[in-house]
């Protein structure tokens, strides 16, 4: 028999088991921090003399308390969909694409493309930078398939999309694909077999065939989609992509602009199978991992449009929506403020972590059913956000 305090400690061992979201193993969150950029006019963005950009990784094996463990030094842009970091699926590396580097021309400071890709060792304590590669210029959103072998970044002034092979620690650039149109984002199917890319100025999704590490661009499957297009997700179990239409150019204009509903598991191609509203401008944007809710972040006019503007008092906010098939149901709707810019999960999908570009900060809200509660919890960033992401699933 147990003794009396080794019995105590089994049982107080399953309990914490038994609590949700009670992690054994190690997990992260991303948050890219853009100093290059200011919003203190409203309506006016501002490009000011950068300072230090910042790679912010909070541990959050414990999803209902987030803490940071790193600020590495590292070149990151509001430019480009929120979606330019990801940590592998075994938590142990992350990738991180620099869009925009800074340079100085006639005494004012400008945004020009970059090319450069970070890889992070998360196992070291602290998390640090191993190595940089060069990809195609203004690298913006990723993807890293479920098995951890490979990862796609849409380069958006390249109009390509890099494949880089993934074998332990060591990250190597194998291919180009030339798309031909811009590209903002991309997304795996779960079996890894196809990939969704982001064609934002051409107002379309186009699909990628994905064979090992040979990837193919099917021009012949072009999908019409909403007005930009900015960022997508696929849904854990395969059945259908969502894409955020943030319209306008990407920035908030007081007009609603819709999600679309991609159907993956008809026995035909891909195909777009509806459209839902979604409110003004969601550009941030996340399928839970259960599957069950989407999350849409609203960049209202607070910050983005001037004060004399009709919509400029629109508030940023969430937007969450419940998942019933094909069909997408808002059941909620969160005022934020700030220019929201990250929409994240804990790998069991209980916590959802969101930031704000003006508060500087990471909220905390747990998942309960399709609706979320805002836990109180405030995680302050070392700088204003400008993206967010934890681990590809």
């Amino acid at each position: 028999m147990l003794s009396r305090s080794l019995a105590a400690f089994a049982v107080a061992l399953s309990v914490f088991l038994a609590i949700p979201g009670a992690y054994a193993d190690k997990a992260f969150l991303l948050n890219g921090i853009d100093t290059k950029i200011d919003f203190s006019t409203p309506g006016k963005i501002e490009f000011v003399e950068p300072g230090i950009d910042l790679v912010n990784i909070m541990d959050i094996s414990n999803p209902a308390r987030p803490r940071t463990v790193a600020n590495l030094p590292i070149s990151n842009s509001i430019f480009g969909p929120p979606t330019n970091l990801q940590v592998t699926p075994d938590e142990k590396l992350a990738l991180v694409a620099s869009a925009v580097k800074w340079e100085q021309k006639d005494g004012a400071w400008k945004p020009a493309p970059d090319d450069r890709l970070f890889v992070i060792d998360l196992e070291t304590d602290p998390p640090a930078l191993v190595a940089t590669l060069n990809v195609g210029r203004q690298p913006s959103g990723m993807a890293i398939r479920a098995q951890g072998d490979l990862a796609l970044v849409a380069n958006r002034a390249d109009n390509s999309v890099s494949v880089l092979a993934i074998n332990g620690k060591q990250v190597r650039l194998v291919d180009t694909v030339a798309i031909g149109d811009q590209v903002a984002a991309v997304a795996i199917t779960p079996d890894g077999k196809r990939a969704l890319i982001v064609k934002n100025t051409t107002n379309q999704i186009g699909v990628l065939a994905i064979d090992g590490q040979q990837v193919s661009y099917r021009e012949d499957l072009d999908m019409p989609v909403g007005q930009f297009p900015y960022n997508i997700d696929i849904a854990p179990d395969g059945s259908m992509a969502i894409v955020a239409n943030t319209g306008n150019g990407g920035l908030g204009d007081g007009h609603a602009d819709p999600l679309t509903v991609i159907d993956l598991a008809s026995t035909r191609p891909p195909y777009v199978a509806g459209y839902v509203n979604a409110g003004d401008a969601p550009e941030a944007f996340g399928i839970s991992p259960s599957g069950k809710i989407a999350v849409a972040l609203l960049l209202g006019g607070d910050v983005l449009l001037p004060v004399d503007h009709w919509a400029h008092s629109v508030k940023g906010s969430i937007a969450v929506f419940a998942i019933n098939g094909l069909e997408l149901n808002m059941v909620q709707s969160i005022d934020l403020g700030g220019l929201p810019e990250g929409v994240a999960f804990s790998p069991d999908g209980a916590y959802m972590y969101v930031s704000t570009f003006v508060g500087k900060e990471v909220a905390v809200y747990q998942v309960r059913g399709t609706r979320v509660r805002d836990t109180g919890v405030r995680v302050s960033l070392p700088g204003p956000p400008g993206s967010m992401r934890a681990r590809a699933r």
